[in-house]
């Protein structure tokens, strides 16, 4: 995590609804180069895609670390159409990576774990604070506001 701080309470300037999409991957065997390494290597391109294209509706991700086996990358969405709408897109990146990469599940034979939850979040369902901190979570994927703009407690900012 890097950046300019934002110093005082803070919390996410995100207005209505969000989706939440979670997606990791697990090596199962580090021996297997072969089976894990093009799985891990797919998402960075398709998170470019998705970064450089305004309309996407991703707003934003973080990739996090589940010790040496488990990587996670938490992705916010404007909607969940948005996202089912790139899933399933043919001319972009996400479709032939999803290809190749069940031909590789198929193969490895377990070498290789994958998993996704997607979360649709009505407005007025999240609420955020960030103290002393760079862009971080929703905060880094919409932009920060002082706290009191929406409410000095959790209970009043999730009460919007």
């Amino acid at each position: 995590m890097t950046g300019k701080i934002a110093e005082g309470r803070m919390t996410a300037a995100a207005e209505g609804d969000v989706t939440v999409f979670l997606i990791g991957m697990r090596i199962n065997n580090f021996r297997a180069l072969r089976s894990w390494w093009p799985v891990f290597m797919a998402m960075p391109p398709m998170l470019r895609e998705l970064s450089r294209d305004e309309e996407s509706g991703l707003l934003g991700f973080r990739m996090l670390r589940g010790g040496l086996r488990d990587v996670t990358i938490v992705q916010y969405w404007s909607s969940h159409e948005k996202l089912l709408a790139y899933a399933s897109a043919p001319d972009k990146a996400h479709q032939p990576a999803w290809s190749a990469f069940n031909r590789r599940l198929r193969a490895g034979r377990g070498k290789v774990g994958f998993w996704h939850e997607t979360y649709l979040v009505p407005a007025g369902s999240y609420e955020s604070v960030y103290v002393n901190m760079p862009s971080f979570g929703l905060g880094a994927a919409t932009g920060v506001i002082p706290v009191g703009r929406r409410g000095n407690r959790a209970a009043e900012r999730l009460a919007r």
